[in-house]
């Protein structure tokens, strides 16, 4: 009769940690260019914003000037 032995093998224990930080890498990476785009859009929005402030700001002046 035969034991059901179950033999490990050590390169399997050993490349699971590695396939679990090529995944984790991955995914920060992904993280990493979400806060990078969103970083992007904030500062093109807050441009955008002062640039209208800046006209609202002009536009208002002149129209004090003429009165």
């Amino acid at each position: 009769m035969t034991e059901g032995k179950t033999s490990f093998d050590p390169r399997s224990i050993a490349t699971a940690p590695i396939v679990g930080l090529n995944a984790t890498k991955t995914v920060l990476e992904y993280q990493a260019s979400v806060l990078k785009l969103w970083a992007e859009n904030c500062e093109l929005m807050a441009r955008n914003y002062e640039k209208g402030l800046e006209a609202f700001s002009s536009a208002t002046g002149q129209h004090r000037e003429a009165a």
